[in-house]
């Protein structure tokens, strides 16, 4: 396995494939570095040791990927929360921030249903 950014990047698939199981690296991104690097879309196992290193120095020289990307983001929602934003309220309670609606769906963010006794209509 070559190991980018500190990611083992699988042998088996396409290099444009494989540069996206990296934090921060989707499949545009992936394109784009192997543009500039002039790299043509091939199995990571068919790559020489020289095109590894090429790759790993435009990654590291040119995006912030993996535990940076994750701490840029981490304080920014931390930031939003402390100057206490309406955003940064919505992910402290851990629902929707984008404005969707919460009366009905938002199950992923909300977790699974809880329920609440005496809450059925009674008959009279």
């Amino acid at each position: 396995m070559a190991r980018i950014a500190g990611v083992d990047i699988p042998r088996d698939k396409r290099v444009e494939t494989s540069l996206t199981y990296i934090y921060g690296i989707g499949r545009s991104t992936a394109q784009e570095i192997l543009a500039v690097t002039g790299i043509e879309n091939k199995r990571v196992t068919d790559l020489t040791t020289e095109e590894v290193t090429r790759l790993r120095e435009v990654i590291d020289r040119n995006y912030i990927v993996e535990g940076d990307l994750r701490r840029e983001v981490q304080m920014n929602i931390k930031r939003l929360g402390e100057i206490g934003s309406y955003r940064g309220r919505r992910h402290r309670v851990n629902l929707p921030v984008h404005g969707q609606r919460t009366r009905t769906n938002a199950r992923t963010k909300r977790g699974d249903r809880k329920t609440v006794p005496g809450r059925k209509r009674t008959r009279k």
